[in-house]
């Protein structure tokens, strides 16, 4: 079974006319008001699905300050993967530090969908105070036992809307913040899988934590793959697309000639993502 565990996909009044929601959402337009920036709907993600091999998807929406906005794509999402019951896992998303979030998050969840996420600040950073606005959100996480998906990037090279100034410092004071929750760092958690060779501390650490591929291939050559599954294991990596920015037959390709064994491939492109969703259990 192969499982996409990182897409993201809109309501049609977003996708139709998204500069209606640019107003109040400056990090919606520092992503998507850039020229060529995709948006799309569950007809085409389940339309890629279908061309390219993938049995299901994790999807969900943006993490809108505005809670009108955030919740009418929670609602999107539950819809469609009720439509696509089957074919669809559904996070439910909001900018953590906004009033409200933890409420539209818990509902999410009694409603049947399973994680949080993607969360992100790409207009702020993961300050010292960020961790206590989070406390609500993790605590109803492991109430749950759903994992939280939230957004990394690396600290160096090149700059792209939506790299924010996050350090590495700040992800690992979160990871420690919150040790028993169930952590999905996005895009490689920004290359913090490297120092799970430290002999002390980080390994402990990272306990709970996973690492997606998303962007791999705009970010990283393909040996990413093989040099991240020697440091962390295989077992700890999850295949995610970030479609519609790119499709999955990409990602495929890279790890092939990246030299990863079929038994690698396997846990990274679903196994890994069915065992952490309680996938068949």
């Amino acid at each position: 079974m192969i499982i996409d565990s990182h897409t993201h996909i809109f309501p049609p009044e977003v996708r139709d006319k998204r500069e209606d929601f640019f107003d109040r959402e400056p990090a919606f337009k520092l992503l998507y008001g850039v020229p060529g920036s995709r948006l799309c709907g569950a007809e085409e993600l389940i339309r890629n699905m279908d061309d390219e091999g993938i049995d299901k998807s994790v999807v969900f929406g943006f993490p809108w300050y505005t809670g009108d906005y955030f919740k009418r794509n929670n609602d999107y999402v539950l819809e469609v993967v009720k439509r696509y019951k089957g074919r669809l896992i559904g996070f439910g998303t909001a900018c953590p530090v906004t009033h409200g979030a933890d409420k539209e998050l818990e509902r999410c969840l009694r409603s049947g969908l399973s994680g949080i996420g993607e969360l992100a600040l790409y207009t702020e950073t993961l300050s010292v105070d960020i961790p206590k606005a989070f406390e609500p959100i993790a605590e109803m996480a492991q109430r749950f036992d759903a994992p939280i998906l939230l957004h990394a990037n690396e600290p160096l090279g090149h700059s792209y809307p939506g790299k924010t100034t996050l350090t590495l410092r700040q992800i690992y004071d979160f990871l420690q913040y919150f040790p028993d929750n169930k952590i999905i760092l996005a895009h490689w958690g920004g290359g913090l899988f490297f120092y799970h060779l430290m002999k002390r501390e980080v390994k402990g650490v990272l306990q709970n934590t996973w690492f997606d591929t998303a962007a791999s291939p705009f970010l990283y050559d393909k040996e990413i793959y093989s040099i991240a599954a020697k440091i962390v294991g295989a077992q700890k990596i999850l295949f995610g697309s970030d479609f519609p920015l790119l499709k999955p037959g990409r990602y495929f390709k890279e790890m092939r000639e990246a030299g990863l064994s079929p038994d690698a491939i396997k846990k990274i492109c679903g196994e890994n993502a069915a065992l952490l969703l309680r996938i068949g259990a």
